[in-house]
């Protein structure tokens, strides 16, 4: 597999000024008449670029400098907005710049039968990429409807939704003007983000064909990431059964029947384990093996759910019997003051998840279609969402006191192994896509 023509490149330390990211919005005012300029300008270019592309089969160099400068420059802006980098962005979008930036291939030939449907096929890498980080650009572009007129859409605005990296920012903004240092896993997250943001955007503007990679592997850390007592393990291919995929939501109404009442359970189960944790510094042994077979459980189901799994899941959290697992290790002695607060600690992670079911949401509407049709699961997808279910797993192993260790949010912790098939026909992902990540 070749690498993706549009790639990023990480060169933070991870060190904050407290003074700019106190006053990172307000800084940032500037930026944002000129990239609201220049979003007009690009969408003009795009409908021009179309044609061309179109007729020629490829995009002119003038045309292609011009939206990878843009590309470039929305990545620079929107990794300054979300706390992914320190330094203040320059306005022209140049290469090699900025601690977080966009390498992109020249122009080459596309297909016109690609070009010809783009604003169609593009609507999945929208729809992701809002979830993700708000739309196209970080947050400043993309499709976004009004209530007046749903359906149509407004282009390059600069008020899109938040993403689950806006999250990640607001937190990362507190950590920052606390610590002058944004967190590892926040920021690793925002560079992802970024990075299918910015292949979006090359996308739309016919700078290449080759569709967005939501694969969170990719690029590969090179910074060690904490080891975390609640880890994720998929031992599955991509291939499904379109019969059972047809149905999904059907077939599961007994475990999400029992998912309920054993939940209802564990609600009850968590308040003793609160109060026993609290004094005597750890969770009993039979409630932390009764609580983690119901995390266990849950993300079993999650995954049959979401199409992150195929076989249909048993009823009993027992580990080692599902494809998608969780791995929790053995109880442990907990800090009291993180349990004594574990309820308002807890409400970051919490949020993170929910706003993770979104994207999980995005991959199984379109891996649905995916596997109907083609019997498989796109791996890209796959792995995406089965990073959701990892941070899902952690937060709500944290919040029912399995481990007083926080969620890890960077995306490189979980690595699926490859299928079979795949091991033969793929050579392992080459070095331009990696993450350059000095050490802190």
């Amino acid at each position: 597999m070749e690498p993706h023509p549009i790639r990023l490149v990480v060169e933070d330390d991870l060190q904050r000024s407290r003074l700019t990211v106190f006053f990172r919005l307000i800084l940032a005012i500037p930026h944002f008449i000129w990239f609201l300029l220049w979003s007009i300008a690009v969408f003009l270019a795009s409908i021009l670029s179309w044609f061309i592309v179109l007729i020629t089969a490829q995009l002119p160099l003038k045309l292609h400098r011009f939206g990878a400068a843009y590309t470039r420059y929305s990545t620079h802006l929107y990794a300054y907005l979300y706390l992914a980098a320190n330094e203040y962005p320059g306005f022209v979008g140049e290469a090699g710049d900025y601690p977080i930036d966009v390498k992109i291939d020249g122009p080459e030939r596309q297909s016109r039968w690609r070009t010809l449907g783009r604003l169609i096929l593009a609507i999945p890498a929208l729809l992701l990429t809002s979830a993700l980080t708000g739309a196209p650009g970080g947050g400043g572009s993309g499709y976004q409807s009004n209530s007046a007129n749903a359906e149509q859409p407004e282009w390059w605005s600069y008020s899109g939704t938040a993403g689950v990296v806006a999250f990640t920012a607001f937190f990362g903004w507190f950590v920052c003007v606390a610590l002058a240092r944004m967190p590892l896993g926040f920021r690793d997250f925002a560079a992802y983000g970024l990075r299918y943001s910015a292949q979006t955007i090359g996308y739309l503007l016919f700078l290449t064909d080759r569709y967005p990679n939501a694969d969170p592997r990719l690029p590969a850390a090179t910074q060690p990431t904490p080891e975390k007592p609640i880890r994720l393990t998929v031992d599955e291919g991509p291939r499904r059964s379109r019969l059972t995929v047809f149905f999904r939501i059907l077939l599961a109404i007994p475990h999400i029947v029992w998912l309920i009442l054993w939940g209802i359970a564990v609600f009850f189960a968590a308040i003793v384990g609160w109060f026993a944790a609290l004094f005597t510094g750890r969770l009993p042994e039979a409630l932390h093996r009764f609580i983690g077979a119901y995390v266990r459980y849950e993300i079993h189901v999650f995954a049959f759910i979401f199409l992150i799994a195929n076989p249909f899941p048993g009823f009993t959290g027992t580990p080692g019997t599902y494809p998608v697992d969780v791995e929790i290790a053995p109880r442990e002695l907990q800090n009291r003051w993180k349990t004594l607060f574990r309820l308002f600690l807890m409400i970051p992670a919490q949020l993170l998840a929910s706003a993770l079911w979104g994207v999980l949401f995005i991959v199984a509407v379109f891996g649905w279609f995916v596997g109907v049709f083609l019997g498989r699961m796109p791996e890209g997808l796959r792995n995406l969402g089965a990073y959701c279910l990892r941070y899902t797993a952690q937060a709500y192993g944290y919040s029912y006191l399995l481990t007083d260790s926080y969620p890890y949010t960077g995306p490189n912790e979980y690595v699926a192994p490859e299928p079979e098939d795949a091991r033969k026909e793929l050579p392992p992902w080459p070095g331009p896509l990696r993450l350059s990540l000095p050490s802190s």
